[in-house]
């Protein structure tokens, strides 16, 4: 294993009722105005903002509203939220949603603390921001991760780049699996194979030899897989969305990448496409993962072949380790057509005429889990996810 330092400041309020029971004593921890950012308006129909603004006000808060957050966060918006936390001295941030609120208000938290452009000072001049307004998350969509540490993926709509900022990392988090009861099944399993694509993007990292990160890694990705069918069948289980919800913590807490170094290149894909198409992330996921996998298999079929017997539970016997490293891939494959997500770009939606090679031309080019992919590689691979 690599050496590494490890760290995570975040902590973690988890399972019913824990927003009405730790709240309200959090709060004292912080100035008079807070912020309340969400997205669309969905906690207002279930009561969960009824019960978050209740506690604020009992608190005697001055709560200061940031609506609107959309799926795909653009970088108009951070500002958008900058300029309202500047004008008003917000004091803390509340972050209710999944990882596109929690992404946003990252980034909004460092933006209002420095006048300079966030994104030409982490691109041009590669530096990070070190002041920010205190952030805290209520998790209401899993999958992302977002919500243990301070990466955020942010669409810059002008430069047609759906990239990485750094921000805040939440002082806390709560995560109740209740909330997630009133989103639609579709928001969930994507959400879930995100979780199960943070997972692999890791495990597909280097070092190839065994360790410990991997072997837990293999576990979390088992859960996933579990957890995701039960729900298919048990939509309103809760034990299976509460280990959904931890398993997206755990893909994306840093834990499982301890003495790794990951790939991500499936991400870096989907991010483009998703500048250019504005896509569901997960759905996107889901085309891309079996088609990059089959490219990248023969460089390193050992560890497609552990992948399939340690995840899929694929036996080994009789099989050549290049053709149990297929069956891999396949049973992956096989899964996102089974849970309902997309297998194509046609059916995820994406218009026939999308400039793809300028897709593949602007994606960044990680290291790999086998071998560095070019841009063209990478343009034969959209090509053959349509």
């Amino acid at each position: 294993m690599n050496n590494f330092l490890f760290e995570n400041k975040t902590k973690v309020y988890f399972g019913k009722g824990g927003v009405k029971e730790y709240l309200g004593c959090l709060l004292e921890h912080y100035g008079d105005t807070v912020m309340l950012a969400y997205g669309g308006g969905s906690i207002k129909h279930n009561g969960i903002y009824d019960e978050i603004v209740g506690i604020l006000n009992a608190a005697g808060k001055r709560i200061v509203e940031f609506p609107g957050i959309m799926s795909n966060p653009t970088y108009a918006k951070v500002q958008e939220g900058a300029k309202l936390a500047r004008e008003n001295h917000v004091d803390l941030i509340l972050a209710v949603g999944g990882g596109s609120v929690s992404d946003c208000c990252k980034v909004v938290s460092a933006q209002a603390k420095v006048d300079e452009d966030l994104w030409e000072l982490e691109n041009t001049k590669h530096t990070r921001p070190t002041e920010f307004i205190p952030l805290g998350t209520i998790v209401t969509v899993f999958g992302t991760g977002s919500e243990m540490n301070n990466g955020a993926v942010i669409t810059h709509e002008e430069k047609k780049i759906k990239g990485a900022l750094w921000g805040a990392q939440a002082d806390f988090a709560f995560l109740d699996p209740t909330y997630t009861l009133s989103v639609p099944m579709k928001q969930v399993i994507s959400g879930a194979f995100d979780t199960l694509s943070h997972a692999m993007e890791t495990y597909f990292g280097k070092p190839d030899e065994n360790n410990l990160s991997d072997d837990i890694n293999e576990a979390v990705m088992r859960s996933v897989i579990r957890n995701i069918r039960v729900l298919l069948t048990d939509k309103d289980n809760y034990e299976a969305r509460s280990e959904l919800a931890w398993a997206s913590a755990m893909a994306e807490n840093g834990i499982l990448k301890i003495g790794k170094v990951t790939d991500f290149q499936c991400h870096m894909i989907e991010h483009q496409l998703g500048a250019y198409t504005n896509c569901n992330h997960g759905a996107g996921l889901a085309v891309i993962h079996p088609v990059l996998y089959r490219h990248l298999l023969p460089a390193n079929t050992a560890r497609f072949a552990r992948f399939a017997q340690n995840v899929w539970g694929i036996d080994p016997a009789g099989k050549s380790e290049l053709k149990l490293a297929q069956a891999g891939v396949e049973a992956l494959a096989a899964f996102i057509k089974e849970i309902g997500m997309p297998t194509t770009f046609a059916e995820l939606g994406i218009p026939a005429d999308t400039d793809l090679k300028a897709v593949a031309d602007s994606t960044v080019l990680t290291g790999g889990c086998c071998k560095k992919l070019s841009h063209d590689e990478i343009y034969e691979i959209l090509k053959e996810c349509k």
